[in-house]
This record gives structure tokens, sequence and C-alpha cells, in this order.
């Protein structure tokens, strides 16, 4: 499924590296990256909600409309 989201710099030029290094494709790093967290920590595994680092206040992931709306990386989405 294609999506679009946000990475930190540093995590993405890690996960290309990885990818890079073991001939795999960027999706299948992240993908596997994201099965790992997921069944290793399934308890402690939430979003932020305060404001701090979550999705900003009015903003909802199923509506995407608002988002596409965002100026470019000066406002991103997720803080």
């Amino acid at each position: 499924m294609r999506t679009t989201v946000n990475i930190d710099p540093q995590l993405l030029a890690g996960a290309k590296n990885v990818a890079t290094r073991t001939h795999r494709s960027l999706s299948s790093v992240i993908n596997d990256a994201l099965r790992i967290l997921l069944r290793t920590r399934p308890e402690d595994f939430s979003l932020p909600t305060d404001g701090r680092y979550g999705l900003r206040a009015g903003l909802e992931l199923d509506d995407k409309e608002p988002l596409a709306e965002l100026p470019g990386d000066n406002n991103p989405p997720f803080r």
C-alpha cells in the first residue's frame, strides 16, 4: 500500500544505508523495522497525543485534504 509519511532525515539515511548494504528496497527495510517494533513491544506502542510530538490539533489522519494543504517541510503535520 502506498502512503506518505514524514521521516526524520537521520532515520531515513540510516534506513537507506541498510537497504544498500543488504541489497534490499527501502520499503522492505522500513516494513521490517515496523514489524519488529510492533512485535517486540506492542504494549508500549502508542502515538503521542499530548500535542508536543503528535499530530497537530485539529488534524485527522483520515482526512487528507487539510494535510495536503499544509506548506512543505516548514510545517509538517507531525512535530
